[in-house]
């Protein structure tokens, strides 16, 4: 399987070059074609001379620069996979007829078909024609991990000794309607709910990145959250806010136990089947007041808003 040539590849040209060395010589030593060294050489070189490091900038920003061609993108492709799913084809009967009518052509992958699916955000309008709806037999790869794993978080908060660190989960509704994405924090209880229109991984992240951004940089320390797909975008918040995330084990609702049980007071007010279409963004925030003005033994009958906030908390509100 070809290979990008690494940082250790174009040092050993710089020195190969340096020496006096010809291409075919140095496709030798690096056990590359001589075809591979002379467009790397012509492509990232400058002036007839060859840095390692200039090189290797050079090679990162092209791949950068380098628009993502999916083959899913291609209309043609995509006409031909609707087609056959239509008519009730498995994707691995899709990959192999494709491949056998193949000429030159570009052809797709059961596993692209799969994840293409997936990707949907409703699944179940191609699921529907799958003999199994996407349950069972083939599982795509689950996403590199967003974040540290829940066991190595340090102890300040382990011990919630700090405000600031928060576990996140979503709370859904009746089929396509959407739900909540909800951010509470360890200490305080302060809970921030924020109304999602899908799971869609990239609508996920922009709610929390524009809730958590309203917050003061001192109490947005840290997020724990669910092992949902939903949340693989949310990588991107260790750029922005500048947070430490962390992830739970899958299967162990337990580990974020003060998220699971804000989740079952949110059920009060949302029981499972809600429409969340018909739900507006003013009335989430007002359960979400009603949530934070709420006195709890847990903090000695003071409220998530007087604890996190450090605001008095109007006696009408409960």
């Amino acid at each position: 399987m070809a290979r990008h040539l690494t940082m250790e590849d174009r040092d050993r040209i710089a020195e190969l070059k340096h020496r006096g060395a010809r291409q075919n010589a140095i496709a030798r030593a690096l056990k590359r074609s001589p075809s591979t060294i002379c467009r790397e050489l012509k492509r990232n070189g400058s002036d007839g001379e060859y840095l390692a490091g200039q090189a290797q900038q050079h090679a990162e920003n092209r791949r950068r620069e380098r628009p993502i061609l999916r083959k899913m993108d291609d209309p043609e492709i995509k006409a031909s996979v609707c087609l056959r799913l239509k008519q009730y084809w498995s994707p691995e009967q899709i990959d192999g007829r494709l491949k056998r009518l193949a000429s030159g052509q570009r052809v797709v992958s059961a596993r692209t078909i799969y994840n293409w699916i997936n990707s949907r955000d409703d699944p179940r309008i191609w699921r529907k024609f799958l003999r199994n709806r996407g349950k069972r037999g083939f599982r795509p790869r689950r996403p590199d991990r967003i974040g540290a794993l829940i066991k190595d978080r340090p102890r300040v908060i382990e011990d919630r000794s700090r405000l600031g660190d928060f576990e996140g989960d979503t709370v859904l509704g009746s089929a396509n309607s959407g739900g909540l994405v909800t951010l509470v924090d360890r200490k305080s209880r302060y809970t921030i709910i924020a109304k999602i229109q899908s799971k869609h991984a990239d609508h996920v992240y922009q709610r929390i990145r524009k809730r958590l951004k309203k917050l003061d940089p001192n109490l947005r320390h840290s997020v724990t959250f669910d092992n949902g797909t939903e949340f693989t975008n949310c990588k991107r918040l260790r750029r922005y806010p500048r947070i430490e995330l962390y992830v739970a084990d899958p299967g162990r609702p337990h580990q974020r136990g003060t998220n699971e049980n804000t989740n079952g007071l949110i059920r009060q007010f949302y029981p499972k089947g809600t429409h969340f279409r018909r739900i507006t963004h003013h009335h989430v925030h007002a359960v979400q007041n009603r949530l934070n003005n709420r006195p709890r033994a847990c903090l000695d009958y003071q409220t998530p808003n007087e604890v996190f906030l450090a605001e008095p908390t109007p006696e009408n509100c409960n």
